[in-house]
């Protein structure tokens, strides 16, 4: 069995989920969105950080994957990023679990089935595949696609396969 703690990191809104692979079956044991009002701000990296170790306890996952640095336009919103990537990290490693990242086209890739998906068609796909009765939003579904690809990247290193990148 494997449990991954997946994160879509963002100031505003974080989206979370906790995975699990068990017997060849994928499911979702949490999902959800950590929401912070705007503007960078050590409370809001605080909330990340906090809420992300409640979680760590309380489902205790083997590692933790997340979306690599995406190009961003404005150097504002690479700071803000950078910032959230960095609380939700320090979660993780402060518990010992080994941290992935995975390209967003890769990610949509072994979700989707092609790297220039759309959220709608991530959220429609996580529900399919996890067999959920609701469509997750944007970020959750987002971090439930991080967490399925480190799944299948991780049973394909088995197999001799290229994986994530460990941080």
């Amino acid at each position: 069995m494997t449990r991954v703690l997946a994160i879509d990191a963002s100031l505003r809104c974080t989206g979370v989920a906790i995975v699990e692979a068990s017997a060849g079956t994928e499911r979702a044991l949490y999902f959800g969105v950590i929401q912070n009002k705007g503007g960078l701000s050590s409370s809001c990296l605080v909330a990340i950080h906090e809420q992300l170790v409640d979680l760590i306890r309380q489902h205790e996952p083997d590692c933790c994957a997340l979306e690599s640095v995406i190009y961003v336009q404005s150097y504002r919103t690479a700071i803000a990023l950078g910032a959230a990537r960095g609380a939700a990290i320090l979660a993780a490693a402060e518990r010992g679990l080994p941290v992935f990242e995975y390209a967003p086209t890769r990610i949509k890739q072994a979700t989707v089935g092609r790297g220039a998906a759309d959220k709608g068609q991530v959220a429609f796909m996580v529900r399919a595949l996890l067999g959920l009765t609701e469509t997750p939003g944007p970020d959750a579904a987002d971090a439930l696609a991080i967490g399925l690809t480190h799944l299948r990247s991780h049973a394909a290193a088995l197999l001799g396969l290229p994986a994530g990148s460990q941080i």
